[in-house]
């Protein structure tokens, strides 16, 4: 019987653990400490305020409010590229280069570290979102274009996002760390881009006219990303502005 996605997601999740090493598990696992800790700091009113983060009601499973809250929609956008790139590389397209699949194997890594880091520092407070299903049937994993495009838009998404979410963050800790995590997805960005058409990392699609990348908020990055996220997400709850 063939596999439904959601097996194939759990075994390349299960895959992935296996071919990173003990050591950068444990680096990953080690780099949420300071997060962790900033967390742990939180007011006991902060804590009691994201007590609903993770809850699954009518209106999906629940992000929380507050720093809480965004990390939790951090995560979950780390959880969907951290499923894109594994199938990426369980899953080669045709004509894939040695040079390209190294490439897109140390992406991968990267957001699963990045999924890593917010999943333990979360977890030290219950208050993490569970595991998300998603729905990949619109990509074409073997095609270079299908997967690249969607790489790309997925990696300009992540950095709009990030630098949507920074000022509605109140935490120092938070916003230091969301801003070591931007800088590696726009990293990302960049070197997609460049590999689908030279001089493409920064064009006016993506930097206005005072050279800064365009920022989006939850609620305008949360529907494009549920194109691939089956599980129901309810960011009522997150600060606005």
């Amino acid at each position: 019987m063939p596999k439904s996605l959601s097996d194939e997601l759990m075994t390349a999740h299960e895959k992935d653990r296996a071919q990173l090493s003990r050591r950068k598990f444990l680096g990953y696992a080690g780099a949420a400490t300071g997060l962790m800790a900033a967390l742990a700091a939180c007011s006991k009113e902060q804590i009691q305020s994201t007590s609903q983060a993770g809850s699954v009601t009518a209106d999906g499973v629940d992000l929380g409010s507050g720093d809480v809250g965004i990390l939790n929609y951090a995560y979950a956008l780390e959880q969907l590229e951290a499923a894109f790139y594994t199938m990426v590389v369980m899953n080669p397209y045709t004509g894939i280069t040695p040079f390209e699949l190294s490439a897109l194997t140390d992406i991968r890594d990267h957001e699963i570290a990045h999924r890593e880091y917010f999943k333990n520092a979360l977890t030290s407070l219950n208050a993490a979102i569970g595991t998300l299903e998603f729905d990949f049937s619109k990509i074409t994993f073997s095609s270079r274009e299908s997967v690249l495009a969607t790489s790309e838009a997925f990696e300009d998404l992540g950095v709009s996002a990030y630098n949507g979410a920074g000022r509605l963050i109140t935490g120092a800790a938070y916003l230091l760390q969301a801003g070591k995590i931007v800088s590696v997805e726009a990293r990302h960005a960049a070197f997609i881009r460049d590999l689908r058409g030279k001089n493409r990392f920064a064009d006016d699609t993506i930097i206005n006219a005072d050279g800064l990348d365009l920022t989006r908020k939850p609620s305008e990055v949360l529907p494009i990303a549920a194109t691939y996220i089956k599980t129901k997400i309810d960011a009522s709850h997150l600060p606005t502005y």
